[in-house]
């Protein structure tokens, strides 16, 4: 899990990096494209049966939105501090517990809804409205996160039908026609070095997923869920020793608070399912 994070927190660095180079909307577009360069040996060894689907349409619709939220989580992080931008991501959570009520009809008692209102209060916090101008960056932040819960509603939808190995597939197969097209108006050969932060980009992201989800298969949830604070400090140091980049007292103070109430509804939610699979048994 501490490898998954690690692998997280640099891919801000590497995005912002490219991103000074070449514009957001081709960063978008190498992510996906260099991450099914990376997944051809995977797709050779298990064969095109691998690619066998139900459910295009959702899968199509899954792929779309993670695109719009790429670009404008990408786009957030060349705009405000790593840490603010870091923090405000931490509310995907949130979003999906409500999503989860309003689209999937689950049922959320006093308890989580209590830790939602704590979490958006982290979220004032961080951005300070009528101190501070709520800055476009912030924006795209909060909506990126917003989308990755839209896409996590919809990834919940296609387990019931679909091997997880096959949604992921899918989705960088996607996703790379679907960020070219934009990428093509403002298309700018990318350097050297900026293939190299691209690169670096691609490799850490399909590290920290194979990370991240190996973890989950080897311990609890509610084991793994504080260590993903870790990304907070871990975006800080980078962000310092990159750009000389400090993060203000109220970036720590809402993304603890925002992460808190996170980490309290993700175990709190597998504290449910785990009881509710005894009483099934």
């Amino acid at each position: 899990m501490l490898g998954a994070m690690a692998c997280f927190s640099s891919m801000s660095i590497f995005i912002r990096l490219s991103a000074q180079e070449i514009p957001v909307f081709e960063v978008v577009f190498f992510r996906n494209f260099l991450a099914v360069l990376l997944m051809l040996p995977w797709l050779t060894r298990h064969g095109l049966g691998a690619l066998h689907t139900k459910r295009i349409g959702l899968l199509t619709t899954r792929s779309g939105v993670n695109v719009i939220g790429m670009f404008a989580g990408f786009a957030a992080v060349t705009m405000i501090p790593l840490a603010e931008a870091t923090a405000l991501g931490f509310t995907a959570p949130l979003w999906s517990t409500i999503g989860a009520a309003l689209v999937l009809g689950e049922v959320i008692r006093m308890r989580r809804v209590t830790a939602l209102a704590i979490g958006f209060l982290g979220v004032l916090i961080v951005l300070r409205p009528g101190v501070e101008a709520v800055s476009l960056g912030a924006v795209l932040a909060l909506s990126n996160a917003f989308l990755i819960a839209v896409t996590t509603l919809i990834v919940k939808r296609l387990t019931s039908t679909e091997r997880p190995d096959a949604i992921v597939l899918w989705m960088a197969l996607l996703q790379t026609p679907m960020s070219l097209i934009p990428a093509l108006f403002v298309w700018e050969n990318p350097a050297l070095m900026t293939w190299v932060w691209l690169w670096c980009l691609a490799i850490a992201g399909t590290l920290g997923h194979l990370c991240w989800t190996r973890a989950y298969a080897a311990s609890e949830v509610s084991q793994l869920q504080p260590l993903e604070f870790i990304k907070l400090p871990m975006i800080g140091l980078f962000a310092f020793l990159a750009f000389a980049e400090l993060p203000s007292i109220w970036t720590w103070v809402g993304g603890t608070v925002i992460f808190c109430s996170t980490a309290y509804i993700s175990i709190r939610e597998a504290q449910l399912a785990k009881q509710a699979r005894k009483q099934r048994a």
